[in-house]
Parts: C-alpha cells; sequence; structure tokens
C-alpha cells in the first residue's frame, strides 16, 4: 500500500467516524429529556404516550408475542455477529499478502460467517412460519 492510499483509507475511516458522531448530535441536543417510540421527547419515559397501554407489544400480556420478539432480537445479533465475521474475514484475505496459509483462513472465516448468515435467516424464517402457524401469532 503506497502513503497516498494509507491517507485516503484513513481520510474515509475518519469520515465514517465522524458522520457516526453527527448521527449522536440530536440525542444530545434534547438534554435531559428521553426519546419516547412515537418521537416526542419527555422528562422521563412514564410521561410518553402509549407506554403503558395495551397497544404495547410487551405489556399486553401475550406471551407468544413477547417470545416472538425475544426470539427475533436473538436472532438479529446472531445475523449481525455472522456479517461481523464475514467483514473480519475480508480484512484477513486483504492483509493476507497472498501467504496462502492466511488466505485458507481468510476463506474459511468468510465461509463460516455465510453459513451462519445463512443459519440465522433460516432460523428467522423458520421460527416466524411455526409461531405464526401453531400458535396462531402475526
Amino acid at each position: 500500500m503506497t502513503i497516498s492510499n494509507k491517507i485516503k483509507t484513513l481520510v474515509a475511516g475518519g469520515l465514517g467516524v465522524v458522520s457516526m458522531g453527527l448521527q449522536a448530535v440530536p440525542v444530545f441536543a434534547t438534554g435531559n429529556k428521553v426519546r419516547c417510540p412515537d418521537g416526542t421527547s419527555a422528562d422521563d419515559l412514564t410521561k410518553c404516550k402509549d407506554i403503558g397501554s395495551s397497544n404495547n407489544n410487551l405489556n399486553n400480556g401475550n406471551l407468544m408475542t413477547t417470545l416472538n420478539q425475544i426470539i427475533n432480537v436473538i436472532i438479529g445479533v446472531i445475523g449481525f455477529i455472522a456479517v461481523i465475521v464475514i467483514i473480519l474475514g475480508g480484512v484477513q484475505y486483504t492483509t493476507s499478502a497472498g501467504e496462502a496459509s492466511r488466505v485458507k483462513k481468510a476463506k474459511d472465516t468468510i465461509m463460516y460467517g455465510i453459513v451462519g448468515l445463512v443459519v440465522a435467516l433460516l432460523a428467522y424464517s423458520i421460527v416466524n412460519f411455526v409461531l405464526s402457524n401453531l400458535f396462531g401469532g402475526k
């Protein structure tokens, strides 16, 4: 990698960090207020509209809806980890410098990440299919 490519990479990474930091500005601009699910701001969560109402899926007493949401979050986290593993394999592949053992390790990492992502997507589909057909959920 030449010096100019290193500088370009550092600038692109720095711009990415700055853009992510700018995403947090609206959060800090509200001061001591919290953001409600409907997008408004309030002093605390008890003052948000519909927090304690039956419209909130976690408070309606429906066990299957709550269980479905928990499973979907877990599967989403697994999918996120699989994507991180794929990115890690790509970084390993680009930094392997053509060394055969490192290239093989990087390709295996990418393959395992793809397999993990496919398993997470299939698990998401199967869980939602089973819960909706077996228990009549959404």
